[in-house]
């Protein structure tokens, strides 16, 4: 799926994605390469929460006792299964356009809204953003 869009990508020239309006897009391959950027915007933003999530878990373990420490290695394991949660999901929520050309909108759709509902999370945890 992800690969049939990355081929007809590499035969559209650059300059049309430059032209695409987001808010506007009717063409399928225009709300795929939306859903997408929507997805890259998405984790983009979790990528930093998780960072400031992940450097007050090291704060939190350097004040405990060395038998105590376990923050930041729950906070890792944790954001290893969400993504595998996540993957999963988007994928399965693809199937309800199996095979159609909005399947990988579908599936990008899935992974930004799930990526922001985790970056939500993230952020509501270390107080920030």
């Amino acid at each position: 799926m992800r690969a049939l869009f990355l081929a007809v990508c590499l035969l559209v020239p650059a300059p049309l994605w430059a032209q695409v309006d987001c808010a506007n897009a009717v063409a399928q391959m225009e709300m795929t390469y939306c859903a997408e950027q929507d997805w890259k915007a998405a984790d983009a933003d979790l990528n930093a929460a998780y960072g400031a999530a992940r450097d007050m878990m090291r704060g939190i373990d350097a004040d405990l006792p060395a038998s105590e420490r376990g923050a930041e290695q729950n906070l890792k394991e944790a954001q290893r299964a969400w993504i595998t949660f996540r993957d999963k999901a988007c994928a399965a929520e693809g199937y309800t356009m199996h095979g159609g050309s909005a399947e990988p909108m579908v599936v990008y759709g899935c992974m930004a809204n799930l990526t922001a509902e985790r970056a939500r999370g993230l952020w509501s945890l270390t107080g920030g953003e």
